[in-house]
């Protein structure tokens, strides 16, 4: 469960910002979510002062239709301002490159100073799933940001985190070191700083930039009562992953002279594994050895309700808090019950005992897409357990490359569990129209043909879907990790079954359609996908076979 709260002040006003629809809980708007993809956009630009520009930013993202808003936040000793917005992924595409226009146009960092470090005008655009997406769909939506921005700007654009093309390219930090002075020194010259998407030279006033997808994080400061810049890198090393500290924390120590102290800044990479109290209370127990502590903590843009939760736990120690405990939840969704669940949020039990239960759907189509993301999703993760090491060093760049096609691949059919019960649903419906004049009985028809239509389409996409994992199950069981060999063949029974299962459901939907060309063309369709996801399979079983049988020989 995850709801988005706002949390510091406006930096112009002194006060709460009063962004329309400010909270978001992904059940609390269920007719609106199901079925559809819903992503986070949070990116960092170089201007915390200049009110108007900050505006004409927010009014980029705003007028993109379909996009919500759902907080700014601006620091004018950072000199940067942090947006976070939602909606579906084109839509959000479309208003990140809407609002990194304005920034272009009018940022120029040459003028530019600030305490946060930074490379550009758009300084980095992360892209995170939050509803029915994966992290996988996410990093082709960076690519295609990454290339339309940089073409239209000519800003060199660098990929990280989990759409990182290079080890070291995975950690912000890394890429941006130097900032937007020293990057302008090194590119064209130094190979390590040639970027992905872009030219190979900087842009004179706006930079580089940087994309990718990553999880969710907590962006969280604190502000200590001491002016000792050396007292807050102490704390900073301390609570540091690369430094000895908590592995998913980034750390940088701040000197912020308009509050008269210095501040740790922090990110939480993975904040279900490093929480907020564990990092807060390392920080309070480094800094009283200089006879400092926190005065002040900041959350900068959006943070979970969970890592909220589990900081009042802490300290309050309650007997029991639980997020159905939480009266506010009820009211954002409208009095009704904010635990509820679309398929892809159950647990597998659950999604089972919706599969039993003697109701249309979930039906044959969504198992068939769930076992497709099955399948798709131990593509991945052997494709994952064969990226370090020198024995694939050789393939490693055509993994990493299948296992984010594939974990596209997985994204899309975790969608079509709930899209294929979805439009069954549709079907059942148009039975109910009425039908007793003529018009309402060609009404009625064609309601039944379109939704009839869409209904064959589903398990159509799972097909195409499944095939196309099946392609990537092949190379991984060639390629990957030998230990992870009976893992490449699951995940080729798995999709294989997808692909038959989806294609019994096709075919039932073709008897009841009328329109000729449809019918043809996806029966051709079905065959080809049925003969090609045969030979695939037996291609990838015929490799796991020899493989297993050299792993035995050699032990």
């Amino acid at each position: 469960m995850l709801i988005l709260l706002k949390w510091r002040s406006d930096p112009f006003t002194g006060t709460r910002n009063t962004l329309p629809n400010a909270f978001l809980h992904p059940r609390s708007e269920r007719s609106s979510v199901n079925g559809v993809k819903v992503i986070e956009c949070v990116p960092n630009f170089s201007e915390g002062r200049r009110k108007e520009v900050i505006d004409a930013i927010a009014e980029a993202i705003k007028n993109i239709e379909g996009v919500r808003l759902l907080d700014i936040e601006s620091d004018p000793d950072h000199n940067r301002s942090v947006f976070t917005f939602i909606g579906e992924p084109q839509s959000v595409k479309g208003a990140a490159l809407k609002a990194a226009d304005v920034a272009v146009e009018r940022i120029d960092l040459t003028k530019h100073q600030g305490a946060h470090p930074r490379m550009g005008a758009v300084d980095v655009v992360p892209f995170i799933p939050l509803h029915g997406t994966t992290v996988g769909e996410c990093i082709e939506l960076s690519k295609e940001f990454a290339a339309e921005f940089s073409k239209k700007h000519g800003v060199p654009v660098y990929l990280y985190s989990k759409a990182a093309t290079r080890p070291d390219r995975v950690d912000l930090p890394n890429i941006r070191e130097g900032e937007f002075e020293g990057l302008r020194d090194l590119i064209g010259k130094d190979p390590s700083r040639t970027p992905d998407y872009g030219p190979n030279r900087i842009h004179p006033t706006a930079g580089a930039t940087a994309t990718g997808s990553r999880n969710f994080l907590v962006a969280i400061n604190f502000n200590l009562n001491t002016t000792n810049l050396s007292v807050a890198k102490a704390c900073a090393d301390a609570i540091r992953g690369t430094t000895g500290g908590f592995v998913n924390v980034q750390a940088i120590a701040l000197d912020l002279p308009a509050k008269n102290c210095v501040q740790v800044s922090v990110n939480l990479t993975h904040p279900r594994q490093t929480k907020i109290h564990q990092v807060l209370e390392v920080v309070r127990n480094e800094a009283r050895r200089f006879g400092a502590t926190v005065i002040e903590t900041e959350i900068v843009g959006m943070v979970p309700l969970f890592a909220l939760l589990d900081a009042l736990k802490y300290y309050l120690q309650p007997e029991k808090l639980e997020e159905s405990m939480i009266l506010d939840l009820y009211y954002l969704s409208g009095a009704q019950d904010p635990t509820k669940k679309t398929f892809t949020e159950m647990s597998l039990i659950e999604f089972g005992n919706e599969v039993r239960r003697a109701s249309a759907t979930p039906g044959g189509g969504s198992v068939a897409a769930a076992m497709g993301s099955f399948g798709a999703g131990l593509v991945c993760m052997v494709a994952g357990l064969s990226l370090s090491g020198r024995k694939f060093a050789g393939v490693k760049e055509e993994m990493l490359s299948h296992r984010h096609a594939c974990e596209y691949d997985r994204g899309i059919l975790q969608d079509l569990i709930e899209k294929d019960s979805a439009a069954f649903d549709v079907v059942l419906d148009t039975f109910r129209m009425p039908e007793g004049t003529a018009a309402e009985k060609k009404a009625k028809a064609e309601a039944t043909e379109k939704a009839t239509i869409h209904a064959a389409e589903m398990p159509l996409t799972t097909m195409r879907q499944s095939l196309d994992a099946l392609n990537h199950a092949r190379f991984i069981a060639e390629n990957g990790n030998i230990n992870t060999i009976t893992d490449a063949g699951v995940a080729s029974h798995a999709l294989m079954a997808a692909i038959e299962g989806a294609a019994l459901n096709v075919r039932i939907n073709l008897g009841n359609i009328r329109t000729k060309s449809f019918v043809e063309k996806a029966s051709r369709e079905i065959e080809k996908i049925i003969a090609d996801g045969r030979r695939l399979k037996e291609e990838a079983l015929g490799i796991v076979e020899a493989r297993m049988k050299q792993l035995a020989e050699s032990k």
